[in-house]
């Protein structure tokens, strides 16, 4: 049997996969009363988040600040309904830490994308002088 090696990911796009992944061992646990509404809204926003950033990283740099921008409105709520879970005692504060941090650092990276490409963009529309 011939092992292929992972795809390789956009680092912004493999930090999200690797929160994913610590919020799925999460989402097996938590009690049904979250499991099928806030835990199920927020597996749905993980999966919404890797879309538009994958999305983005293979389009041109005019098309992108769209889907990082979703990206960064689906983040923001993500960790809304996280604080909720917590609020709640669905998910203990180990726990919430540990995934916060993670979905911290994606808003970061987003952020600083979206930050990046208003800056090209504004100066690839700056009129030519003559």
């Amino acid at each position: 049997m011939v092992m292929l090696p992972p795809p390789t990911l956009l680092p912004l796009l493999q930090h999200t996969k690797g929160a994913y992944l610590i919020w799925y061992g999460y989402y097996q646990t938590l009690p049904k009363t979250h499991r099928h509404s806030l835990g199920q809204r927020i597996d749905t926003l993980f999966v919404e988040i890797m879309e538009a950033i994958a999305a983005a990283g293979f389009l041109s740099r005019e098309e992108k600040p769209p889907y990082v921008r979703l990206a960064i409105r689906k983040t923001d709520t993500l960790k809304v309904l996280l604080m909720v879970l917590w609020e709640t005692k669905s998910l203990d504060s180990k726990k919430y830490i540990a995934i916060s941090l993670k979905i911290n650092g994606v808003g970061k990276m987003l952020g600083g994308w979206n930050g990046q490409l208003l800056k090209q963009n504004s100066l690839g529309n700056k009129p030519k002088e003559k």
